[in-house]
């Protein structure tokens, strides 16, 4: 019996979301219709409007208490006193100024992560967009670098003049210093407060903009690896098979939500790349599989079960296997509706994310280490620091209260990164990131960003092992690639806003360290300023069953000289499989009955 409409093929509602079958002015058109406009308002108050009003009017209630303070201690205050009260200011803004300092940082990086580098990186790669159309095909390595710089200053510098622009037109309506009358018509400061946010806000943005840009511009550009290294004599080398954005689906003929029908149906193309990387464990032992993020789809809790399943018949890949959070483990909203929006209160995102933790515990929870806070090193095992929240984790797994999800906020950032150490002193160790952008907006999910707080426990990590060398494994990818793009959404839609930042930071690690990501489910590999980067394909993603995939495992090798070499890397090809439906059904139908008659 055969329907008119094979439901294993899927149809259109399997495209809702397909960016590879719906251009993004349709998704966008979609967005417009169904998204939730009392939502919305709700996010932007608590999100922007609160805090720039908060912004704005705390010049105006500084200004006030200086000027009653002052005057009060003019007058009453004599001899010892102005010392007392000196030093009891002291002490208070020494326990006080602890996590005031703390709030400023995030406000800071907030608010870089909402205006500074978006706006700055799309008009950078705007630019950088054009001018590869323009460019002949046959324009040099350099021409290009040059370009790319070019391109950086230019939207620097046009950001920076926008918002001069935007100063001009809010500083007649600002107002910095405050009177008690203001206190007695509070409603009356909200249109200045709000000039006072705008002023603040863009002058820092196009100050910001340009030293960004100026930065962007001064430093190395990235290029294509001009050759590989040879395993050098006396050395030591390791195998690494780098995988990502496997998409585990949660259902039997489940297609992907950036794919839809253009992409595999279910897990089976996963399942070959796993009984591929054993037989290549068998023939020469591999010493780690790294999975740089998108483990799942959408995060679900079905997702992560077909996870752990496709993993239960090869337990020696398991003990090798590091992985990390991608932004389809824990910012995807609605699988169905990019238009979905969570409200910054919304307990569900903790939900994605405890899911995680608990998935990246199960993975690698006794073989990573992560970061001690109060002695600024290395501390106990990812298993060893969520002993102290497992019966929260649980609790709130169950319930998904408020408050639960209130108390389990700050686990999610302490426990990144994870180091897995090397097994000598200068031995290779791994560095996980977590590099998703806070994002409450099914259509931004795929943004980036990593913390100044996860940037500086890279530095801790590689000082307590000096002699190491290092893979610095994230999920988004930390440059854009020195080749023309399909699209301008595939520049700007998935970017690692502080990308240049964390470049410049991992500078310093150059020649001991190389970075491995993937979220563009595209090979390439370079180097920036001396810093190997290297971004894996999807063995899963665009391709559907019939068509053939890759992943590759990389030797990487250190000689006498502590310098970390790249060799060339080993292709692994995952022919397609031309199956007939019938056919296709009865081995599946089997596979999964091998399955459930497996014993626990």
């Amino acid at each position: 019996m055969k329907p008119i409409i094979d439901p294993r093929d899927g149809d259109i509602e399997d495209d809702a979301s397909s960016t590879k079958r719906r251009s993004l002015l349709s998704l966008a058109g979609s967005l417009l219709v169904e998204i939730s406009l009392p939502k919305l308002a709700v996010a932007w108050t608590l999100l922007i409007g609160l805090p720039g009003i908060i912004l704005g009017i705390a010049p105006l209630l500084l200004s006030l208490w200086i000027g009653t303070v002052s005057w009060k201690a003019s007058i009453i205050l004599t001899g010892i006193w102005p010392v007392v009260l000196l030093s009891a200011l002291g002490v208070l803004a020494w326990f006080a100024g602890l996590p005031l300092a703390r709030l400023i940082e995030s406000s800071f990086w907030s608010l870089n992560a909402l205006g500074v580098q978006p706006a700055y990186i799309a008009c950078r790669e705007g630019l950088r967009h054009l001018a590869d159309r323009l460019l002949s095909h046959g324009a040099s390595t350099a021409r290009r670098a040059s370009v790319r710089a070019a391109s950086a200053a230019a939207s620097g510098l046009a950001i920076s003049m926008a918002a001069l622009w935007l100063v001009v037109l809010a500083w007649p309506a600002s107002r910095w210093v405050g009177n008690l009358a203001d206190l007695a018509s509070p409603h009356l400061l909200i249109p200045v407060a709000l000039a006072n946010a705008v002023v603040i806000i863009t002058s820092y943005f196009g100050g910001a903009a340009f030293i960004w840009g100026i930065a962007d511009a001064t430093m190395a550009q990235p290029r294509d690896l001009p050759s590989f290294d040879t395993l050098p004599q006396g050395g030591r080398s390791w195998r690494v098979a780098h995988l990502s954005d496997i998409h585990v689906v949660g259902e039997r003929y489940g297609f992907r939500i950036e794919s839809g029908r253009s992409g595999p149906r279910g897990n089976g193309r996963l399942r070959q790349a796993l009984a591929r990387l054993e037989e290549i464990h068998v023939q020469e032992p591999l010493d780690a599989i790294l999975v740089t993020g998108d483990l799942t789809d959408a995060g679900r809790s079905a997702e992560w079960a077909e996870f752990f399943d496709a993993f239960a018949p090869h337990p020696q890949l398991a003990d090798l296997l590091i992985g990390l959070p991608g932004n389809h483990d824990v910012n995807v909203v609605d699988r169905a509706n990019p238009a979905r929006l969570d409200l910054p209160t919304s307990p569900k995102k903790r939900l994605r994310q405890v899911r995680t933790v608990s998935a990246l515990a199960a993975i690698q929870g006794a073989r990573v280490k992560v970061l001690d806070r109060i002695s600024g090193r290395l501390g106990g095992t990812l298993e060893q620091a969520l002993e102290p929240h497992l019966a929260e984790m649980v609790a709130f797994a169950d319930e998904g209260s408020v408050p639960l999800s209130r108390r389990l906020a700050a686990l999610w950032p302490t426990i990144f990164p994870m180091v897995c150490p090397p097994d000598t002193e200068d031995g290779l160790g791994v560095i996980v990131l977590n590099s998703n952008a806070e994002t409450h907006f099914s259509f931004t999910n795929a943004l980036g960003m990593v913390s100044y707080a996860q940037a500086k426990a890279i530095d801790i990590a590689a000082e307590q092992y000096p002699r190491a060398c290092w893979i610095v494994a994230l999920h988004h990818h930390v440059v854009e690639y020195p080749k023309p793009a399909k699209a301008l959404s595939e520049r700007i839609g998935t970017a690692l806003i502080n990308g240049s930042w964390f470049v410049r930071r991992l500078q310093r690690l150059a020649n001991h360290a190389v970075v491995m990501h993937g979220h563009r489910h595209i090979d390439w590999i370079g180097e920036c300023g001396g810093l190997l980067i290297v971004s894996a394909p999807s063995p899963v993603m665009a391709a559907t069953d019939d068509r053939d995939t890759y992943f590759y495992v990389h030797t990487l090798a250190v000689g006498t000289d502590g310098k970390l070499r790249l060799l060339e890397p080993d292709r692994i090809d995952l022919p397609g499989r031309q199956i007939a439906d019938d056919s296709l059904a009865t081995e599946t139908k089997s596979e999964f009955v091998r399955e459930d008659l497996t014993p626990d």
